[in-house]
């Protein structure tokens, strides 16, 4: 990954308290998983950006790289990594998504 790259990665998860990199946009997710993350988080009633790594082949690489993980879609919160639709699933069943969403838009 260049560091012009890992800049505008950077870049765009500072600019946002919630984001996902994913496969799509939030009014029209491109595959299952994206879906489950964007339905998940409409259902919390938080705002949140979206970044479509179908658009950009250098973010589709390089998120990878970034965090280390090789799934998409990728959530941020509050400029941490918290992992992809399994865990999202995982963490909303438990209540702590939701903490963290409440967390981050209060910061």
């Amino acid at each position: 990954m260049t560091p012009e790259v890992k800049q505008r990665i950077e870049q765009l998860i500072n600019d946002h308290k919630i984001l996902i990199f994913m496969k799509g946009s939030k009014l029209m997710p491109q595959c299952g998983f994206s879906n489950n993350v964007v339905q998940i988080l409409n259902s919390l009633g938080a705002p949140y950006g979206t970044v479509d790594i179908l658009e950009d082949p250098e973010i589709r690489q390089g998120i990878k790289e970034y965090s280390n993980w090789p799934t998409i879609p990728q959530i941020y919160i509050n400029g941490e990594f918290i992992g992809g639709s399994d865990i999202a699933i995982e963490l909303y069943q438990s209540g702590e998504l939701q903490q963290m969403v409440e967390v981050a838009l209060a910061s």
